[in-house]
């Protein structure tokens, strides 16, 4: 399952994430795991919570982001959700390509893994491949 946090720079969805990330903690029975670009959330999360960052781990693109996700996956089958803090940071300004994105990760992820991703665009910018997943 994949849910957008959508709205522009400065509209809370940082704050809201940490929330979920946090409140997550307390109710969910497998792995999460944080991922962002810096460390900016790193000591506002609990320590139960996996931190990634990927400047790091040299993600820069969405091809590479879906397969840093789709191998940590493989290689844990325990993780029940992902939160992505800033993916036009991460993977760059492209719309088209984050659709194609969310959309191979809601079929690799199906319902038993929840992915969560801000975005720094108002929804009205976004196409209905993106949209689709704001809720």
């Amino acid at each position: 399952m994949i849910k957008l946090i959508a709205g522009k720079k400065g509209t809370g969805k940082t704050k809201i994430i940490i929330d979920m990330m946090n409140n997550a903690v307390k109710s969910t029975n497998g792995d999460l795991v944080c991922i962002e670009k810096g460390s900016n959330l790193r000591t506002q999360i609990s320590y139960k919570i996996r931190w990634c960052d990927t400047d790091y781990f040299k993600i820069n693109g969405y091809e590479v982001m879906y397969g840093f996700i789709a191998g940590m996956l493989a290689g844990n089958y325990d993780i029940k959700e992902i939160f992505v803090d800033g993916i036009l940071k991460i993977a760059g300004v492209d719309f088209e390509e984050l659709g194609v994105l969310l959309d191979k990760l809601d079929k690799l992820t199906g319902e038993e893994t929840s992915l969560v991703f801000t975005i720094s665009a108002d929804a009205d910018e976004l196409p209905a491949a993106v949209k689709k997943f704001i809720g």
